[in-house]
């Protein structure tokens, strides 16, 4: 299965916020089919060819041809892509986790790139790179103040294996820039985020995609967790967009019973099938909780529909995203993929949670869009209250009994809404504009080294110099505000900040464990578990 919807993920990514970069970007769900756009294709293909021969002006045909298949994926269902080569190449890339690359993640800012993660294994930490380092040049080209966009510094940085990339840096503290030669390696990325124990030795793993390697870094995760004494186990699925249809069945097969059924698909041309759990599952009995959230797609979905169906684990959170559709890809001999859905799957109680769509995909994100800028969709306390979403009179039973329903996503067995204490309109502008990140990376991180995270979560504070640079810096970006409302998003400021800071100095395990001290998901999950 293909990660939910590829132009849904970016309506996602635009609505959570900025996010940080990885030089590999962001499917297939093992079944590849290669075939050529050669011959005369029928008619749109002989439309193409008269206008090549006959149009009055120069034409580029190619971008005509992208543009007809656009248009006939946007009459079918909101998650059928066409991928141009280089998008196509980093969203395999992406899923089967490893390219040929240097090993960092960065961030734009005031179109600058600043390095905020160096894989600690990877060929830029060899070389000498550091978090905080300024890249203004790859190998000849100038990338600053020239609005470059992240495809384009992928392609940059990325090449054959063991070949150089020569940047130019530029260091805070040092008077003239630095040149490093680092060489292109295979670079391979986890999709499990952060893994660690909260207290009452409760085990925590959050998944950020389902890859190819995504069981294998699960169950590696888990038994050193098992080997510290876990009780019981939180999986956090929250903005995990999907993946491979394999790897989260390999996945469920971990926490399921041999012979229990996980999922099935079928389709118009693809017959049912029928995935079942084997008896190899390294955690089937112990105490388990998953959370979802709206941003919960697809393989994610599978997780979850799948557990709460066959009552193996308590699903908290919110109502997940809804994208029930499998995707296949088809690779063309120019390097470009259509990623075209086949088939719809089914939860084991024989229910599907995809949301209605009867337009085709530009139209049905603009609706969707619209209406809730208008009010009219809306969260309560069990269900989402607009049957664009929620189909209420499509009910199906688990293994026990409990009534769960199909249609617009997964809904929870625990209900935990959005807090909205301190998340005020001014916080979403300087979440939405990166003026935080901006802040930690332009004026913190200058500032004298933490010594451990400890240190940093106990010392940690702005005095009031700094919060009035930081007020600068959102006027500077035209958000306008009262320091009424900075003193009511004071908190969840101070707790991004921190975890900002946290993630520079420490890595991605430390912004998590500072973010989920305050997180009422973790906190109803810990207390369901007991």
């Amino acid at each position: 299965m293909i990660a939910a919807c590829y132009s849904g993920a970016l309506v996602l990514g635009m609505i959570l916020g900025p996010k940080f970069q990885r030089e590999n970007l962001n499917s297939r769900n093992g079944s590849f089919k290669i075939f050529q756009t050669e011959g005369d294709g029928g008619k749109v293909e002989q439309v193409l060819n008269i206008i090549r021969e006959n149009y009055v002006d120069p034409v580029k045909t190619d971008t005509l041809q992208n543009l007809a298949i656009d248009e006939i994926l946007n009459n079918l269902d909101p998650h059928s892509t066409y991928l141009p080569p280089v998008e196509a190449r980093m969203f395999t890339d992406d899923m089967e986790g490893n390219y040929n690359g240097i090993g960092i993640e960065y961030q734009l800012l005031n179109d600058t790139l600043i390095i905020t993660h160096i894989n600690k294994t990877g060929p830029a930490a060899k070389a000498g790179l550091q978090s905080g380092d300024q890249v203004i040049r790859i190998e000849n080209q100038n990338i600053a103040g020239v609005r470059i966009t992240p495809t384009k510094i992928v392609g940059l940085i990325r090449g054959r294996q063991s070949t150089l990339v020569e940047l130019t840096v530029r260091r805070y503290g040092l008077h003239e820039d630095v040149v490093f030669k680092v060489p292109r390696e295979k670079v391979t990325v986890s999709s499990i985020d952060v893994s660690y124990l909260l207290p009452n030795k409760v085990g925590y793993i959050k998944i950020s995609k389902f890859g190819a390697k995504t069981d294998e870094d699960f169950l590696a995760e888990l038994r050193r967790l098992k080997k510290q004494g876990m009780q019981g186990l939180i999986v956090d699925l929250r903005g995990n967009g999907g993946g491979y249809l394999n790897a989260a069945t390999a996945l469920a097969d971990q926490f399921l019973a041999d012979e229990q059924l996980i999922v099935y698909t079928q389709g118009e041309h693809e017959p049912r099938t029928d995935y079942f759990a084997t008896d190899v599952g390294d955690y089937e009995k112990g105490k388990l909780v998953v959370l979802i959230d709206e941003g919960t797609a697809s393989a994610s979905e599978i997780i979850a529909g799948a557990l709460q169906d066959l009552d193996r684990a308590t699903i908290i959170g919110r109502r997940s995203f809804g994208k029930g559709l499998v995707q296949e890809q088809f690779n063309f001999g120019d390097g470009s993929a259509l990623n075209l859905t086949v088939a719809r799957y089914f939860t084991p109680s024989g229910r599907s949670i995809q949301k209605p769509y009867t337009k085709g995909k530009i139209e049905y994100f603009k609706e969707i869009s619209n209406r809730i800028k208008n009010g009219e969709l809306v969260f309560d306390q069990k269900h989402l209250t607009d049957s664009l979403f929620a189909t209420r009179d499509k009910y199906f039973k688990t293994v026990s009994g409990r009534v769960v329903f199909g249609g617009g996503g997964v809904m929870p067995d625990i209900y935990v809404p959005i807090d909205t204490t301190g998340h005020t309109p001014l916080y979403y502008s300087l979440s939405s504009k990166a003026v935080l990140n901006e802040f930690v990376y332009s004026y913190l991180i200058k500032k004298a080294r933490p010594a451990s995270l400890s240190e940093l979560l106990a010392h940690f504070n702005l005095s009031k110099a700094q919060y009035d640079q930081l007020q600068a810096l959102a006027a500077k970006k035209k958000i306008t505000f009262t320091l009424k409302e900075f003193d009511e998003a004071r908190e969840v400021i101070m707790l991004d900040i921190k975890a900002l800071l946290a993630r520079f100095y420490f890595g991605e395990d430390a912004y998590y464990r500072v973010l989920n001290e305050t997180d009422n998901m973790i906190r109803r999950s810990l207390a369901a578990l007991k």
